[in-house]
C-alpha cells in the first residue's frame, strides 16, 4: 500500500478543507480574552487555525462560525474581520515600502520608474488606482518592451490604493507610479503587494 506524503509545511484552511502552504494561508489564534486575531507573521502563541488567504475565505469563515469549532474554545469573532485582516495587510505593506525606500529598493516617479523598467532593475510596477491613463499607457509599453527584448514575462503591475489613500498614509512618500527594485526590502514589497491583491481579488484575479 502506497503511504501519501504531506508536505511538511502544509496547512488545511477550516473553509476550503484544502491543504496549501502557510504564505497561501492566514493563522488566526484566540487572544486571552477569547477574540479571535490573525496573526499575519505566524508567530502568535498557541492552538492557531489556517483560512485561504481570500476576503471571501474569511467572511465566510466568520458567517459560518467556524473559528470556534476550530480553535477548540469560546471564541468572539468581529463581523468585520475580514476588513481587519485587509488593514493589516495594507500596514504590512506599507510598513515595507518605508524600508525598501530607506533601503533605494522602491522609487517613484515617472521617469525614474521608466527607466527601472527598461533597464530591468525593477521587479514590480505600481500605480494609484486613479493614475492618468496616458502615465499607465506609457509605462505598460516600457514593460511589454523590457519583456520583449530579453524574452521574458513581463513584472506584474499592482494597482492596489487610490493617490488619496497613499497621500494619507505615506505622506511625502506617496506616489502615482512607484517601482520595487531588487534587494530583500523589494522582494518583501512585492510579496505583500500579491498577497493583498489575492486577498481582495481572488487567485484567478492576478494583481493589477
Amino acid at each position: 500500500m502506497k503511504v501519501r506524503i504531506e508536505p511538511v509545511n502544509d496547512r488545511m484552511c477550516i473553509v476550503t478543507r484544502e491543504r496549501g502552504q502557510p504564505d497561501g494561508l492566514i493563522r488566526f489564534v484566540a487572544a486571552p480574552d477569547g477574540t479571535v486575531v490573525p496573526d499575519l507573521r505566524h508567530a502568535l502563541p498557541g492552538r492557531g487555525c489556517w483560512v485561504t488567504a481570500e476576503r471571501s475565505s474569511v467572511d465566510l469563515a466568520v458567517k459560518r462560525k467556524l473559528f470556534g469549532r476550530a480553535l477548540k474554545c469560546e471564541v468572539t469573532t468581529d463581523p468585520e474581520l475580514g476588513a481587519v485582516v485587509d488593514r493589516l495587510l495594507c500596514d504590512s505593506l506599507f510598513g515595507m515600502m518605508n524600508l525598501a525606500r530607506k533601503s533605494g529598493q522602491f522609487i517613484t516617479g515617472s521617469g525614474k520608474v521608466d527607466d527601472a523598467i527598461r533597464s530591468g532593475a525593477a521587479l514590480a510596477l505600481m500605480h494609484a488606482t486613479d493614475a492618468a491613463d496616458d502615465g499607465v499607457r506609457k509605462l505598460r509599453q516600457a514593460n511589454t518592451a523590457r519583456a520583449m527584448g530579453v524574452k521574458e514575462a513581463e513584472i506584474p503591475v499592482f494597482r492596489l490604493f487610490s493617490a488619496d489613500e497613499l497621500a494619507l498614509v505615506l505622506g511625502d512618500g506617496a506616489f502615482i507610479h512607484a517601482a520595487a527594485l531588487a534587494g530583500q526590502a523589494g522582494e518583501g514589497v512585492v510579496k505583500r503587494a500579491q498577497m493583498l491583491a489575492r486577498y481582495r481579488n481572488g487567485p484567478d484575479a492576478g494583481p493589477g
